[in-house]
């Protein structure tokens, strides 16, 4: 009883609207309570909030959610979408595919999927309705690609998965780009796949190579934060802290050079910047609330000693998490899933024998489907909104991208060292 009532109530916080850190908060103080007293929860409530955020990595979130407000006041993405689909747009699906390339690029400097399928959904969709996608397919491109924002660094994604678990954040941020690229490429095969009956070609004008090279000046920006935030952190130049500091830095300047960073401009980045640090703040204090709950009662102890007495395949117990993990997105958010599962699911993957690197990264991958997956999918609603198509056809032009991603999925864990690779030769 002292186990399954707060987790309990913590589901039915959730299910009614409650906000996360609250939903938390509340269950486990209730936890704390009935297996240790008020004096116990005091106590934690007195420590929590400072041992939750004097972590040193922690300052890599502000860090770059500063430097993907300034990237936005750019405008250099719209720029970059134009450029790629000069490069595509002969080819089969070459608009969409362009909308793919742009997706990753964006997640390259925002690590946010909501921001990267919500700008997708704007400059994308339009164009690829022009040519003649059906709306149902050009919004579940745009919906789609979003998703690649959270494993391409820097990842936010990443970053509060190695919060939680302890795992090196460099580490991470590493790992993501292969399977990052993976993704893209899945996605835009996906793209030649769905058109081989009915090819869609663009209509517009034919440029010179001149042209094209020319036009991938824009994507300069892009390769040098890119190197600045993923190169200086892979051949150990900087710590994820710093090279995130100098990404932000490196925007700035960006921004200030568009000539669309005025003083309203800035004002409103940096508010933004505070105001969703805070949000993540507060749920990381409110997780180690409801973590202290689970540390006290031995749950992750005890469910670690009962898998290892199983005689099974430890590809047996994975299979179930990934059952696990895909029912938990189609009702939870990621910063969700992730509290809710790591601190007790992490210790039991690595009795197993798996990397917890790698697992972190089939993690986010699962959780990509979460998020374009009814009734949550927070993409299909934000590209719906913006690009005011249908949300049921959405959600059943994202299907066969999902089957893709699975079988994608399937193939990292037959393969791990696919994932594992590139951090094991990071000079960290």
């Amino acid at each position: 009883m002292v186990i399954v009532l707060p987790f309990f109530i913590l589901f039915f916080l959730l299910m009614i609207g409650i906000p996360v850190a609250l939903s938390l908060a509340i269950s486990g103080a209730i936890g704390i309570i009935l297996s240790n007293g008020f004096d116990v929860l005091l106590g934690i409530l007195s420590a929590s909030p400072g041992s939750a955020l004097t972590t040193y990595e922690l300052l890599t979130v502000p860090m770059f959610i500063l430097m993907a407000e300034f990237m936005g006041v750019s405008g250099i993405t719209n720029s970059l979408f134009s450029a790629v689909s000069k490069w595509t747009q002969k080819i089969n699906g070459g608009v969409g595919i362009a909308a793919v390339i742009t997706g990753a690029a964006f997640g390259a400097i925002s690590g946010s999927s909501t921001a990267a399928a919500a700008t997708l959904g704007k400059i994308s969709t339009p164009a690829m309705l022009a040519e003649g996608y059906s709306p149902k397919m050009a919004g579940s491109i745009a919906a789609i690609s979003g998703t690649i924002a959270m494993l391409i660094p820097p990842s936010v994604a990443l970053i509060f998965y190695g919060l939680l678990s302890g795992v090196s954040i460099g580490d991470l941020l590493i790992a993501g780009i292969v399977p990052g690229i993976l993704v893209t490429l899945t996605i835009a095969i996906t793209i030649k796949l769905l058109l081989l009956k009915t090819p869609i070609k663009s209509s517009g004008d034919d440029y010179t190579l001149i042209e094209k090279i020319a036009a991938l000046k824009v994507a300069g920006p892009f390769i040098l934060l890119f190197g600045i935030v993923t190169g200086l952190i892979y051949t150990g130049i900087a710590t994820p802290v710093e090279s995130s500091a100098l990404g932000a830095l490196g925007a700035f300047i960006l921004a200030l050079k568009s000539g669309r960073l005025g003083a309203s401009e800035l004002r409103q980045a940096l508010v933004n910047t505070c105001c969703i640090s805070a949000m993540i703040g507060l749920i990381i204090v409110c997780a180690h609330i409801f973590g202290y709950f689970i540390t006290m009662t031995g749950v992750t102890r005890n469910l670690v000693g009962y898998v290892g007495a199983l005689d099974v395949s430890p590809y047996f117990i994975l299979f179930f998490l990934v059952i696990l993990y895909l029912v938990l997105g189609l009702f939870l958010d990621l910063i969700s899933i992730l509290i809710l599962t790591i601190p007790v699911v992490l210790p039991v993957v690595t009795a197993l024998g798996f990397d917890p690197i790698w697992f972190g990264v089939i993690v986010i991958l699962l959780s990509e489907i979460g998020i374009v997956t009814p009734p949550v999918g927070m993409n299909v609603f934000v590209v719906a909104k913006v690009a005011d198509i249908p949300v049921r056809d959405l959600f059943a032009g994202v299907i066969p991208y999902i089957a893709m991603l699975l079988g994608l999925i399937a193939l990292l864990i037959a393969f791990p060292e696919i994932v594992l690779w590139l951090p094991s030769t990071a000079m960290n």
